[in-house]
């Protein structure tokens, strides 16, 4: 059985939240808050053998004081991020276990993936070294022109053959460390960018529209739904100690 360790950011700013208590990987959703309900996804896997959350360092005094237990309880480590998500999957990547064999990537913030999508996606990065789970686009797309409240349409872009991008991304460890290790200082908004800019195929796996990333506030509404009507997650061993409505204050 192949051995994945998984890196799950959560040191961004939270701009769009809308929310001054919380970042969103933080905030409280169904009684616990965003990030716990993420890692379970991962912590109970036989082929995850190590899991990372990314904070911030302003975050770190805090997050230690109210999810220390957490922590310790389910093993998992915890890296400093920078100030773009790449600075904050490198820091990751220098944690990385000798025992991983291929490295999953997955937004702290996404906490409704399903178990088949993560089987799917880990599958197909052993086949071809890199994957990611993705949904094709549905909607009419519209590039704007102008600004500010009320932009207007510049024109009709067509859908044919977009998909967009979601988490985890999953490659093979020695094709994610070779891409970071060449990064530049070129943005790049996703690790599989990163993997595109070496010349390597990253092969896309269908997944549920369900999958969200909490973005603003409204969004925990929607999980919260989205996670009462999932079959249920019941990983061994894992514990919340700090379950609750006062997960960050």
């Amino acid at each position: 059985m192949s051995k994945f360790t998984v890196i799950l950011p959560a040191a961004g700013r939270s701009q769009r939240f809308g929310d001054k208590n919380y970042k969103k990987p933080f905030a409280p959703l169904a009684d616990r808050a965003v990030w716990l309900h993420t890692v379970e996804r991962f912590a109970s896997r036989k082929d995850v053998c190590q899991t990372i959350l990314v904070i911030a360092e302003e975050d770190r005094e805090a997050f230690n004081a109210k999810f220390g237990a957490n922590l310790a309880f389910m093993e998992i480590d915890v890296a400093i991020g920078g100030n773009e998500r790449t600075d904050s999957v490198a820091a990751a990547l220098e944690k990385v276990s000798d025992q991983a064999e291929y490295i999953a990537i997955h937004d702290a913030a996404r906490p409704c993936v399903e178990d088949k999508s993560i089987d799917a996606v880990f599958a197909a990065a052993e086949k071809s070294g890199a994957a990611i789970l993705a949904t094709q686009v549905a909607s009419t797309l519209k590039r704007a022109e102008g600004s500010g409240k009320t932009p207007a349409i510049a024109e009709t872009v067509s859908r044919d053959g977009l998909w967009a991008a979601q988490t985890p991304q999953v490659f093979a460890r020695q094709l994610i460390e070779q891409a970071y290790a060449n990064r530049g200082s070129e943005p790049a908004t996703d690790d599989a960018q990163l993997v595109e800019r070496l010349g390597h195929q990253v092969t896309l796996v269908p997944d549920s529209p369900l999958n969200i990333k909490i973005t603003t506030r409204r969004d925990l509404r929607l999980a919260e739904l989205i996670l009462k009507t999932a079959a249920p997650k019941k990983p061994d061993g894992i514990a919340h100690p700090f379950a609750g409505d006062d997960l960050w204050r």
